[in-house]
């Protein structure tokens, strides 16, 4: 019984953000009812590398989820979807805004048939403003947030962050917008509205970036591995292979030089972070020619016995072997009935009473039609057989 076995989604979504939203509602026990378009599917399902057909890219967002394939512009797709609308808790989408509006079945049409339900829109930009119209993707929400402006190499091009953070934001983001209102139903029994846009999550994430260039009046930019206001905070080159050091305030700095055997802890220019960063191109050459002295794996020891926060830049072969992430269940083998046994993330929420579990792999296009139906709706094989002559579902 996971924390969410007793609330039901209807989950609209395709490619990544909805998906990656619903993926952690269904990882924590909800019932994940995927509706997609009959025999295209989301559109992710057309995503490489395949295996036996089979995309990694969908299996990758959609474990512990069914699929019921429905034509949602048919008269009789709209009927079905409407009467599961009355039995469920949530409904998450992720069309342009107005686009469930022309299908007849937006959010004023919804809630007069489930008062009760939570319904979650991620779209681009949202719901309101000048842009709320507009398509968008992952990469062009980095670079209109601000977020690809700030990453990459010193007085290099502007880069985009190597997972897809635009969309991943806005899944997680929409993820907690649900929770919250579910919790808050609890109170005064109705349902609401919840609206995530990915360009207002980017700028949710940027942190310190905002607040330096409101304080400082300096627009920041790509800086490379270091840390903006916290030295050292960055990846040094070894014997061996670098290792990313975060000295992240004046105590640890001082078991650094100790340890490192280098008498500039109390050095005026050092003494402090502030200084640190002040004196920053006097200090990066000291550590990085004391730093050659030894492997990474050496001063890996020395750090992890000392308390200082270290580790080397694994490439993702090294992540899913390493020993930490393996004892935390964070790389796990599911059975696809299709590819076959699949290697996937876990799941990072551990609840000690109720924790989540992937109970399934990523379901086969309409695997789930019939069951669904015939348990939310009760049809019979002979109805459900003419509903997919008529290609409804």
């Amino acid at each position: 019984m996971g924390a969410l076995s007793d609330i039901k989604v209807l989950d609209l979504t395709r490619v990544l953000a909805g998906p990656y939203a619903t993926m952690v509602l269904a990882d924590l026990g909800a019932e994940i009812i995927k509706i997609e378009q009959p025999v295209k599917g989301d559109d992710s399902r057309a995503y490489g590398p395949y295996k036996n057909g089979e995309s990694a890219y969908f299996m990758s967002l959609n474990r512990n989820k069914q699929s019921l394939t429905l034509n949602l512009k048919a008269p009789e797709g709209k009927e079905i979807f409407k009467a599961l609308v009355k039995k469920v808790d949530v409904l998450v989408e992720n069309y342009r805004p107005g686009t469930m509006e022309k299908l007849g079945l937006g959010y004023d049409v919804l809630k007069e048939i489930n008062p009760r339900l939570i319904y979650a829109s991620s779209t681009g930009y949202g719901q309101t403003g000048p842009y709320s119209r507009r398509p968008a993707y992952d990469a062009v929400v980095q670079a209109m947030g601000g977020v690809m402006s700030i990453t990459g190499q010193a007085d290099g091009e502007p880069t985009r962050v190597g997972t897809s953070i635009g969309d991943i934001t806005a899944g997680l983001f929409c993820a907690i917008g649900i929770l919250a209102a579910l919790h808050e139903r609890q109170r005064s029994g109705l349902g609401q509205m919840v609206d995530v846009a990915m360009l207002d999550c980017q700028v949710a994430i940027l942190e310190n970036a905002i607040s330096r260039y409101e304080f400082t009046g300096e627009v920041p930019h790509p800086i490379g591995n270091r840390h903006p206001s916290i030295v050292p905070f960055e990846p040094f080159s070894t014997q061996t292979t670098p290792l990313m050091v975060a000295a992240g305030n004046d105590r640890l700095w001082v078991t650094l030089c100790e340890l490192m055997e280098l008498d500039i802890a109390e050095d005026p220019r050092f003494k402090t972070n502030p200084l640190r960063n002040e004196n920053y191109k006097a200090l990066r050459p000291i550590l990085a020619e004391r730093f050659m002295a030894k492997t990474g794996e050496e001063w890996q020891k020395m750090f992890d016995e000392a308390g200082i926060p270290c580790g080397p830049i694994n490439t993702i072969d090294k992540v899913v072997t390493n020993e930490q992430v393996v004892a935390r269940d964070m790389i796990l083998e599911v059975e696809h009935p299709v590819a076959g046994t699949t290697r996937i993330p876990g799941i990072p929420i551990k609840l000690s009473r109720t924790p989540g579990e992937v109970r399934k792999a990523a379901p086969v296009l309409s695997a789930d039609s019939e069951s669904l139906l015939a348990e939310y709706l009760g049809l019979s094989p002979e109805q459900i057989a003419d509903l997919r002559d008529k290609q409804v579902i």
